[in-house]
């Protein structure tokens, strides 16, 4: 009995040393991860659903790795008794834009009837798509739409151009709505004439990781890419509200 005493004390110490130690599974999977694959941006390693396996964020893409970082599934993880795609739904929250740091003094505004549903708008007026959609969102009721204008330069080499011009016209909400239609080019504008804030638009869309034109934001920071119909948004704006 003498030796009792002894060994749970010596069982205390080790549990004590092993507490001490204990290291989280998804954060030392993330620093393997980073060794291993350092050009690869690693956001973020969470527990799955699945024993074992572990979620991986990097950017707006997901995939799922082994507890040693070796292997890795890139598809979508369902839970079949609730009938969800819980990648999708990852991906979606991942997707979501913080309203509150949109700058809107740097779009222009719309305002549709009451105004009630609001929306952000990236849009290019030398981009066919964002043609389009101009007019769908000119159906909208009840909305107020924040446009910045965003031109892709890669694509539209005089957009930029075009939208300082619009940017700089006396009223800006008809300068674009009639460029986008057709109906008037709008005037060069010169250097003295106001800030243009189409290079902060650019940045900002660059670090919002919105590549494309026309892309839509709900005000509860959900996307919607392309040219959509007036039905169509009109129905998404509701689904947030």
């Amino acid at each position: 009995m003498r030796g009792l005493p002894i060994l749970v004390t010596a069982i205390l110490a080790v549990s004590s040393h092993a507490g001490d130690v204990a290291v989280d599974p998804a954060k030392a999977i993330a620093e393997k991860l980073k060794q291993r694959y350092p050009v690869t941006h690693i956001d973020q390693v969470l527990p799955s659903p699945l024993p074992g396996v572990y979620e991986v964020v990097m950017g707006r893409n997901v995939a799922f790795s082994d507890a040693d970082g070796r292997y890795f599934i890139f598809g979508h993880l369902y839970d079949m008794q609730s009938q969800r795609d819980l990648t999708a739904e990852r991906k979606e929250s991942l997707a979501k834009v913080d309203w509150l740091a949109l700058p809107l003094e740097n779009s222009i505004k719309f305002v549709n009837g009451k105004g009630e549903r609001v929306l952000a708008v990236f849009s290019d007026p030398d981009c066919p798509f964002c043609k389009k959609v101009e007019v769908e969102l000119a159906k909208l009721d009840n909305a107020t739409i924040y446009l910045f204008p965003y031109p892709v330069q890669s694509l539209h080499p005089n957009a930029a151009a075009k939208s300082a011009a619009i940017w700089c016209a006396p009223d800006r909400a008809r300068a674009w709505r009639e460029a986008l239609t057709g109906v008037k080019t709008p005037s060069a504008a010169t250097k003295d004439e106001c800030v243009v804030p189409i290079s902060v638009n650019v940045a900002l869309a660059e670090r919002l990781g919105i590549n494309g034109t026309p892309t839509l934001i709900a005000r509860d920071g959900r996307l919607l890419p392309g040219a959509a119909t007036a039905e169509r948004i009109s129905a998404w704006l509701d689904a947030g509200l």
